[in-house]
């Protein structure tokens, strides 16, 4: 293998959905100076955080509020307007206890079983990077993302809008270890990754396993990636292997990856049957209703957020297209009464990325009530409410992402 070339911005405007063999630093000094890709945090922070996990110790605990031992989310004023969202401020969210840091003590020789294909075997992280490196700038966000403005009160964490960011995975692309083993068998209509977590006994496996099917179409997104932000990835998000699925929703990118196998059904886990569905209020959930695979369109502003002096301000956020590429993105001062075009800052990053925007605004005395609104490269735009749905999943409502400025 070559040894790794440096990256630079304009790399990764030229060649933006996978960039093979190449990597950009993202945890040095260097690269925090950079305003165009990591952006900055503009506001203090009013409330005192709780205590990290021991798992999650080495995050930034100032940059995130932490909902439980499994779920912490990137609080909004530190999102900033950066392209790339540093690892110790990334979300966390576990359907299952994190394992410890021993399951990625050897990590070259973790391995994963292949199943569904021509030639089915075991592979070891060794032998996937044996097959080719690439790497992709992609949204990983939570499809309870958006939760807590769902007014019936919706069951799971109340995130608001931090339960997403944008980071580069570097892995091989499972089209390049599925052609290698022969290709896909006939028949296989999903492709089925199962998490490495030890569950506990006692228990059907099938109620709490992390396990998901997502269609065979994703084969050609997909990437079983080691690497998180050039980093090996922490076994908190994943390591020592984890299948990534960019443009869907953070649950199909399943952790610990342990087996992948191509079906032709859908796994029968509970997390797949009945879990992550779009379902009405009252609803229980089933098999018939819709399954949280892609994402939709989304945005929303980061700064400023509560107060601010009179004068000319620069309104930041963040917006993406989730399986396509978002295309433009508009600012209401006035709940959308009226719109203006945002530009796009720094580069792209490619289809799955997201993008900072920004509005330059002279505001004068009073209150305002900032809201954005994204389309996507077909044309899709952020409806104005959420959809009503029993878990609050998938909302990309742009009136509910708002927030109030108080400008004197």
């Amino acid at each position: 293998m070559r040894a790794k070339e440096p990256t630079t911005t304009l790399d990764l405007a030229q060649n933006p959905p996978m960039v093979s063999r190449r990597r950009l630093l993202v945890g040095s000094a260097g690269a925090l100076a950079s305003v165009s890709l990591l952006g900055f945090s503009p506001l203090a922070r009013s409330q005192t955080p709780a205590t990290l996990p021991d798992y999650a110790a080495w995050k930034s605990l100032s940059d995130l509020i932490v909902h439980s031992a499994n779920t912490m989310e990137t609080r909004r004023d530190a999102i900033g307007s950066g392209v790339l969202t540093p690892s110790d401020k990334l979300f966390v969210r576990n359907n299952l206890p994190s394992p410890g840091e021993a399951i990625a003590t050897d990590r070259d020789a973790w391995t994963v079983n292949i199943e569904g294909v021509k030639n089915p075997r075991a592979l070891t992280i060794a032998e996937l990077k044996t097959m080719g490196v690439e790497t992709v700038a992609a949204v990983l966000q939570c499809s309870g993302n958006g939760r807590a403005f769902f007014p019936h009160g919706a069951s799971g964490t109340q995130w608001s809008v931090g339960a997403a960011g944008c980071v580069l995975w570097t892995g091989v692309p499972l089209r390049t270890v599925v052609d290698a083993l022969g290709g896909v068998a006939d028949g296989m209509n999903y492709i089925t990754s199962t998490g490495g977590e030890e569950l506990p006994e006692g228990i059907d496996p099938k109620t709490i396993r992390v396990e998901r099917s997502v269609p065979v179409a994703a084969l050609d997104r997909a990437i079983l990636a080691w690497e998180l932000n050039d980093d090996p990835l922490p076994v908190t998000h994943g390591g020592p292997l984890r299948m990534v699925v960019p443009g869907y929703y953070g649950v199909n990118n399943v952790k610990y990856v342990r087996h992948i196998a191509f079906t032709p059904n859908q796994t029968d886990t509970k997390i797949q049957v009945s879990g992550y569905r779009l379902r009405d209020i009252g609803v229980k959930g089933a098999s018939d209703q819709p399954s949280m695979w892609e994402m939709n369109v989304k945005s929303w502003v980061t700064s400023p957020l509560e107060q601010t002096p009179q004068g000319r301000h620069m309104i930041y956020g963040v917006a993406f297209g989730g399986s396509r590429a978002v295309a433009s993105v508009e600012v209401s001062l006035d709940g959308g009464g009226n719109w203006q075009q945002a530009r796009f800052l720094g580069p792209d990053l490619g289809p799955f990325a997201w993008r900072p925007f920004v509005l330059a605004a002279n505001l004068a005395p009073g209150d305002y009530r900032v809201v954005s609104r994204a389309t996507d490269s077909d044309g899709n735009s952020q409806p104005e409410n959420r959809t009503e749905n029993e878990r609050g999943y998938g909302h990309n409502g742009w009136k509910d992402h708002g927030v109030t400025l108080k400008v004197t």
